[in-house]
């Protein structure tokens, strides 16, 4: 196959891959940035702690992220045929991507929101702040360089999702690579579309991390950690003239 005959193919199939990770990528973030506020919010400790609530919602997530992703795709047939209509093609794949990574990106969320200081809830607290201004203004925030690399990783997990599901009729650079690549034995075509995934996956997770180094020194967190003062100083000079007098 020549280069001529090749470029057509590959343009297509890239263009399916980023619609496919590109709208998977914004439901499971959509989907899984609240769950796992939830997960933290309900724990034992929490700022609404419930154990049922948080039993259940962990479950449902454990259960996501059990699956392997080609089972996953089998058993939401009839679901993405009644969603779309179909079961073959790149939008038909969106929905097993989006529904896999829901999950996936709930518990990097969890993670993520874990490590914010808890001093910082409390003096939001303290301040009269309630349980939506504490995740508003200090748990996403302070949260955000993590999240924005939790979201690399689950683009580039669904980037490998996306290419699972071309060996099922998906369309995309997988779909691509089975077709031609193997069943065709166009060895060359497989290997571009190998490389195209490697440089894809480099480039974004290049972004992910320059992006996150960036709010990271942005937020200070560079130094020493923050902290929130919600009383005056006294003053040294103050206190010296009352000593005198």
């Amino acid at each position: 196959m020549t280069w001529s005959e090749m470029q057509p193919l590959l343009e297509q199939a890239c263009r399916e891959t980023l619609v496919m990770v590109g709208w998977s990528t914004l439901i499971a973030v959509v989907g899984g940035l609240p769950l796992g506020i939830l997960l933290v919010l309900t724990d034992k400790g929490g700022l609404l702690q419930n154990t049922v609530v948080n039993k259940v919602i962990g479950q449902i997530v454990n259960i996501g992220r059990s699956l392997p992703f080609i089972i996953l795709m089998v058993a939401l047939m009839n679901f993405t045929r009644w969603i779309t209509g179909t079961t073959i093609g790149s939008e038909a794949a969106i929905v097993p991507l989006a529904i896999g990574g829901i999950p996936f990106f709930a518990r990097l969320v969890e993670t993520a929101v874990r490590e914010v200081d808890g001093g910082l809830v409390e003096a939001v607290q303290a301040m009269g702040g309630d349980t939506w201004t504490v995740v508003r203004k200090v748990l996403v925030p302070e949260a955000l360089p993590s999240l924005i690399a939790s979201t690399t990783t689950t683009v580039i997990a669904l980037i490998g999702y996306s290419a699972m599901a071309g060996t099922v009729g998906g369309g995309g650079l997988g779909d691509l690579a089975v077709r031609y690549g193997y069943q065709r034995f166009e060895t060359g075509l497989m290997w571009i579309t190998v490389g195209l995934l490697a440089v894809a996956i480099s480039l974004i997770q290049f972004a992910g991390d320059a992006a996150a180094r960036a709010l990271h020194r942005r937020g200070g967190r560079g130094g020493a950690a923050p902290r929130l003062r919600l009383f005056k100083a006294k003053e040294p000079a103050a206190a010296d003239v009352s000593k005198a007098a």
